[in-house]
């Protein structure tokens, strides 16, 4: 049953069947799709209709009839308010279930290609703590929770210092703990936070772009290595030096302390200047004897533990026997290529960002690889024929290209190297579906493994081995 209220219905009783791609839990009414975040299959629940469209609707609960027998206890207190970590109220197995349902659905149905059984998703071994880096946001005027709206009265502790509300530049919801990175990563946020609202720091001001306290990004390394930036929106060398000297003073466990002072109108500082307050001006990460400078700006996957499994995966998948020329492609820092270097002939890397080439060089460097060379610039634009001529012909392609996948220029140029192989790692079985069936016509998949890097979300990892047909 459903009633109306103004134009969008209420829905009553709506029994949540199924988890969709994207991690949307949906359930059916009037012949229509209905998508609910936070809900499960097996609950039974009242929507309020927040968007209608032809095809679909979205909506929110706002009462639960009957609980799913699959039911988890979420253990964050921001759980269902914060914009992460959305899968807590499902026990680990089951969101394993449904991301290997995710991959197998997504291929077959979006690749239409032929498939080999897929091999059963590696979970991870640590469900809380398990990112090596987290980026707050500071804001002078918090989200407030549904209750506190109602309630009404003035907001206590307006300031906040934690995570965008998803789809909302300007809402920021205030993190008093977060499950996500190890420690010291919530006492150093905690202190940030106390010692500029007793100091008089004025936090940012989206929409009028006033302010000092921006940004706060915490990076944690597997060696123990730990890296703070500090972003300011305006340069006050004052509240600048007393804050990171305080950091400092407090926790001489950072490895580097860092600034920017970011006085554009969005967050990002890629193209400014990360100075250096105190300690290096990066950390290391390890890998099977492998160290891995990490700068400020680097790339680096951000569950260290599932990237080892993940990269043993693709080395595994490349079959590698010592002579091979490697191409790959999406190289970012060089983790994988350097990686496998020791395991075959020659790697040839290409990235788009300049400065992620250079910390592949530089990786390379530090552990004596002399067999890896690194090149910068579009991949559409850099893999060409003429590259490959110069660069010798791959026997293996690694690919790991972002969530958008690859160009179908650099898929053209692929099959016309014809390696003997293909692995492809995705952060989008969709995207990696699509690929696949433009490769389909010269090359089989072998192989499909899925690794879960990220507990309690919707995302998965996925690595395919294809092999050429002749």
């Amino acid at each position: 049953m459903a009633r109306k209220r103004g134009n969008l219905p209420l829905i009553e009783a709506l029994e949540i069947v199924d988890i969709a791609a994207e991690g949307k839990a949906l359930g059916r009414y009037d012949e229509q799709v209905v998508f609910v975040p936070l809900a499960l299959p097996g609950d039974v629940v009242d929507v309020q209709v927040t968007v209608k469209r032809r095809r679909f609707m979205e909506g929110r609960i706002v009462r639960y009839v009957k609980r799913s027998a699959l039911a988890a206890e979420p253990f964050c207190e921001h759980f269902g308010v914060c914009g992460g970590c959305k899968w807590q109220n499902l026990p680990y197995p089951e969101q394993l279930r449904f991301k290997q349902k995710q991959v197998e659905d997504q291929l077959s149905r979006i690749g239409r290609v032929e498939l080999p059984p897929v091999e059963p998703i590696l979970g991870s071994e640590q469900t809380e703590f398990y990112r090596n880096k987290l980026e707050f946001t500071f804001s002078h005027k918090r989200w407030m929770t549904r209750e506190e709206v109602e309630a009404g009265g003035e907001i206590a502790d307006p300031e906040a210092l934690g995570f965008h509300i998803p789809g909302m530049f300007d809402k920021v919801l205030d993190i008093r703990r977060c499950w996500l990175q190890p420690d010291p990563s919530n006492p150093i946020r905690l202190e940030v936070k106390r010692f500029c609202l007793e100091n008089g720091y004025e936090f940012y001001d989206m929409r009028e772009h006033r302010g000092v306290m921006r940004n706060l990004v915490i990076r944690t390394a597997s060696t123990g290595e730990v890296m703070v930036i500090a972003v300011f929106a305006r340069d006050d060398r004052e509240k600048i030096a007393l804050l990171l000297d305080r950091l400092a003073t407090k926790f001489p466990e950072i490895t580097s302390l860092m600034y920017v002072v970011n006085t554009k109108l969005n967050d990002t500082f890629g193209d400014l200047e990360v100075l250096l307050w105190r300690g290096r001006d990066h950390i290391f990460e390890e890998m099977e004897g492998l160290r891995f400078k990490i700068g400020p700006k680097s790339f680096y996957q951000t569950n260290s533990a599932q990237a080892l499994r993940l990269y043993r995966v693709a080395r595994e998948f490349a079959e590698l026997t010592g002579g091979e020329t490697v191409y790959d492609l999406y190289t970012g820092t060089g983790t994988i290529a350097n990686f496998v270097a020791r395991q075959c002939g020659k790697v040839v890397g290409v990235e788009y960002v300049p400065e992620a080439i250079e910390d592949a060089k530089v990786n390379s460097a530090i552990n004596g690889i002399g067999n890896t060379v690194f090149y910068a610039g579009d991949m559409k634009d850099v893999l060409s024929d003429a590259f490959i001529a110069e660069n010798g012909r791959p026997d293996v392609v690694i690919l790991d290209p972002p969530r958008a996948g690859i160009h179908p220029d650099v898929a053209e140029t692929i099959l016309r190297a014809e390696p003997r192989r293909i692995v492809y790692v995705s952060c989008n079985p969709a995207t990696q579906a699509r690929d696949i069936a433009l490769l389909d016509g010269l090359y089989r998949v072998e192989r499909v493994q899925p690794v879960d890097m990220f507990p309690h979300t919707h995302h998965v990892e996925n690595v395919v081995k294809l092999s050429r047909r002749r």
